[in-house]
């Protein structure tokens, strides 16, 4: 579809992290931002990795704000991300931030353009009518863990310790050396390759992982399900501070490798993980899953995760001539 170009007088600027949080929360105030965030992100960047972030202005007014990067999900070759947010509402304002940022993953060399939006706002009707189909939904969702009701899986728990398990920490799993961490990272790869995603997660070479993930962790939020013969079988990772939600934490990937699984060990991993954030002083877990994965959605429900709008993952085939 032809796209209409941007008014004449909207310029785009490189953004210091500040000023692009504070754009970012001034468009979205219930899914805020922070600077620590971004230098987070920032950080673990492979040199040479694409990488923009501007603020779109019109006159001496920020309108809108937009990133483009190499995508850390949908981590599938020739794919870049998009990720735009209008401060200003007007279609125009819309139109012109949508070009560019495809402009931009265009002049970069991407075969395929991803981005997320939230179900319930503008922006998804919109990308749908220009091109863009959905690829997978995901729904997030928040636990406050202080409503946690732990005797109510006392049982549960019971039985996984009886069998044997024990479910621990890595810091009291040795010291977070290399032979350590791809001891973690093996688990966790193995664990991915059973996430039901629509198309097959590709894992991130280790040393990506590593500077993404492995630096910097906080080791006392990953929990580990060891087997009573030490093989490592099963995690739960609570461990992403959000800075811009104080007290709260990412909880990503929970799960049990297949052989292991009818324990209970997703269940008492998630709670073990819980006891040890409320420990340390946080009061809310963030997590997020895909529609598809009714054994976690199933898990989440009975913690008592309170489920927001979906968040849709839309692509579009990026044609370079254009």
């Amino acid at each position: 579809m032809e796209r209409a170009a941007p008014p004449a007088q909207l310029t785009f600027q490189p953004a210091d992290a500040e000023g692009f949080a504070a754009a970012v929360n001034a468009s979205a105030p219930d899914a805020p931002v922070s600077a620590a965030d971004l230098h987070r992100l920032d950080a673990a960047r492979v040199p040479g990795e694409h990488h923009t972030r501007r603020l779109a202005w019109e006159g001496g007014e920020i309108v809108g704000a937009l990133e483009t990067e190499l995508p850390r999900m949908d981590s599938f070759e020739g794919w870049l991300q998009l990720v735009v947010h209008p401060v200003r509402p007007e279609d125009a304002v819309r139109e012109a931030l949508w070009a560019e940022a495809l402009a931009t993953v265009t002049a970069a060399g991407a075969q395929t353009a991803v981005t997320r939006v939230k179900e319930d706002t503008p922006d998804l009707p919109f990308l749908l009518a220009r091109g863009w189909q959905e690829h997978d939904r995901m729904w997030p969702s928040t636990l406050d863990l202080r409503t946690l009701d732990f005797a109510a899986f006392a049982d549960e728990e019971a039985r996984a310790r009886e069998a044997g398990f024990r479910l621990l920490p890595l810091t009291e799993l040795g010291p977070w050396d290399e032979a350590q961490q791809r001891r973690y990272y093996e688990l966790t790869i193995a664990l991915l390759a059973d996430v039901p995603s629509t198309r097959r997660i590709e894992p991130w070479p280790f040393e990506v992982w590593q500077r993404r993930f492995g630096n910097g962790i906080e080791r006392e939020g990953l929990f580990v399900a060891v087997t009573p013969n030490g093989e490592w079988v099963g995690t739960s990772q609570l461990a992403q501070p959000l800075p811009a939600r104080p007290g709260s934490l990412h909880n990503g990937l929970t799960g049990v490798l297949p052989a292991w699984r009818g324990h209970g060990l997703g269940l008492a991993l998630k709670l073990a993980a819980a006891r040890a954030a409320l420990a340390r002083g946080y009061t809310y877990s963030r997590t997020s899953n895909h529609t598809g994965n009714r054994p976690m959605l199933a898990i989440n429900e009975r913690l008592g995760f309170v489920r927001e709008a979906a968040t849709v993952t839309l692509v579009r085939n990026v044609d370079r001539r254009s």
